[in-house]
């Protein structure tokens, strides 16, 4: 992949590492190493899941570090690691089917752009991102929405609602780890219980995930286009400049941290209208609430704010994890690769 910024000076161009699509991959090792690396990532952001989580289902509007101090102090530091066991037990197999969804869309749809749409490299791939995003958003919520419903009810156990600090949510019940809980909800529910919440989701990760990749794409383009030969060295041979690997990772993780913006910006509400359905079970013990009547219960609640309750917790868990993922990512793609040397890694 190269950027040129000056057509017609071919020293101007920046000479990135090639890219690496499904076929170059080594898909035994890609997802050996996959499910170890992310369950790594996946532990060490839990905690700020947690804490959004949390914050979604308070009735009143509670800061961040408020939340924080009030699990911490009444629960310690297992507080924020409840229902972990469960998440980290889905972690494996919704990995495997995001990140094959992602890699062969990507493949194709960007084959097929540029190949017979005729778009722009820059277009296709923005196209091929977005689609992609979709596509893994919605075989991973086959396995993440009930690991979600399951976990996230765990999240909430234990919180403080005596202490006056706005922590106390409705409409939970007490669960006794997270094999109790499955088999409390499918009493009740059945499998519908589990996936309560699975229209919600992939209303709200589908776009948030196409949004997060174009904005990726775009982001990514955009950065070395403009700034790239500044944290670049010049090719020995004069061709042009080529970044290091320092200069790369920068870049992935400035990108990512700005895609992770704009995402958490557009799909915020969905995001806590979900949560709310998938962890509360109504007012008085009654029976599952629906989409409009939770809406309704937010907006009474703080109106348009409530909906964006736990939004900073939100933007920095998707930062962090973006971050995380995409530098982690694009290291796995290049420890899998078949052959480095035929593919010029």
């Amino acid at each position: 992949m190269s950027f040129t910024a000056a057509e017609d000076d071919s020293a101007s161009e920046i000479h990135l590492p090639a890219d690496i699509d499904w076929q170059m991959l080594d898909k035994s090792k890609f997802f050996f190493l996959g499910a170890a690396l992310f369950s790594g990532v996946s532990g060490t952001l839990y905690p700020i899941v947690v804490l959004k989580t949390r914050q979604q289902v308070t009735l009143n509007d509670v800061s961040c570090f408020k939340m924080a101090s009030s699990i911490f102090k009444s629960e310690g530091c297992r507080g924020f690691y409840r229902g972990f066991g469960t998440s980290l037990m889905g972690t494996i197999p919704a990995r495997a089917l995001y990140m094959g969804a992602l890699e062969v869309t990507k493949s194709n749809v960007g084959n097929a752009a540029s190949n017979h749409l005729r778009l722009s490299e820059a277009s296709a791939s923005a196209i091929a991102n977005a689609a992609a995003g979709v596509s893994a958003a919605m075989a991973a919520q086959l396995v993440w929405t009930p690991i979600d419903v399951v976990s996230q009810r765990l999240m909430v156990q234990g919180g403080d609602c005596g202490s006056g600090s706005g922590t106390c949510t409705f409409g939970l019940k007490k669960y006794n780890g997270g094999i109790d809980a499955f088999r409390k909800i499918m009493n009740v529910d059945g499998v519908r219980g589990l996936y309560r919440g699975f229209g919600i989701s992939i209303l709200t990760y589908a776009p948030s995930n196409a949004v997060w990749w174009a904005s990726y794409s775009i982001a990514h383009r955009a950065i070395w286009s403009g700034i790239g030969c500044y944290f670049c060295k010049k090719n020995d041979c004069g061709n042009g400049y080529r970044p290091d690997g320092k200069a790369v990772v920068g870049v992935q993780a400035l990108s990512a941290m700005m895609a992770s913006g704009a995402s958490a910006l557009v799909t915020m509400p969905l995001d806590t209208i979900k949560t709310r359905l998938q962890v509360l079970d109504g007012e008085g013990g009654g029976r599952s609430p629906t989409i409009s009547q939770t809406v309704r219960n937010l907006v009474k609640e703080g109106g348009l704010s409530a909906c964006y309750r736990g939004l900073g917790p939100r933007w920095a868990s998707m930062s962090m994890s973006a971050t995380t993922m995409i530098t982690t990512y694009e290291f796995l793609k290049r420890l899998s690769t078949k052959s480095q040397e035929s593919y010029g890694i």
